[in-house]
């Protein structure tokens, strides 16, 4: 059987982006069982209310849900257990160093497959104000009326 090439998107965590200022991204390796990539696979795998925590200089995810897989009966392992990331260790120590001196947070923003392996993007996140979040809401409304605006002037010039 051949290896599949290139990144599947798996699942996307929309509201880190709206809650926290990304500062880096990383990308961390996932232990998991058979049964949780074969629930990857479908799609079924929630990443909304997760994060990551350094215990022991190890890095885990909490709370991401990994539904069960329909087939996996006694495989199936606790859809919100703790799952490990594999990173490098200086790379672990340096994200652990950060967490504790500068008191940013570190949040999963993405789920992918790259060369059939599941790999998963960790933000080291600043918590927004909520005037941030308006502030960036406005620039992004603007943003739209603006690209509204200039594709109607175009599709009028290009009728005239």
């Amino acid at each position: 059987m051949a290896k599949q090439q290139g990144i599947k998107i798996i699942s996307e965590n929309r509201k880190a982006r709206h809650d926290y200022f990304v500062l880096e991204t990383y990308e961390a390796g996932v232990e998991l069982t058979g049964t949780e990539v074969k629930s990857l696979r479908q799609g079924k795998s929630t990443l909304s209310d997760s994060y990551v925590s350094v215990k022991d200089m190890e890095l885990f995810v909490q709370g991401w849900h990994i539904a069960p897989y329909e087939q996996g009966n006694r495989f199936n392992k606790d859809p919100l257990r703790a799952r490990k990331l594999l990173m490098h260790k200086r790379e672990i120590y340096r994200l652990a160093g950060r967490v504790q001196q500068d008191g940013l947070t570190l949040v999963p923003l993405k789920i992918y497959f790259k060369d059939s392996r599941v790999k998963l993007e960790l933000g080291v996140c600043k918590g927004k104000k909520l005037y941030d979040k308006r502030e960036t809401r406005a620039k992004q409304d603007a943003d739209r009326d603006i690209a509204r605006t200039l594709k109607e002037r175009g599709r009028a010039a290009n009728f005239s």
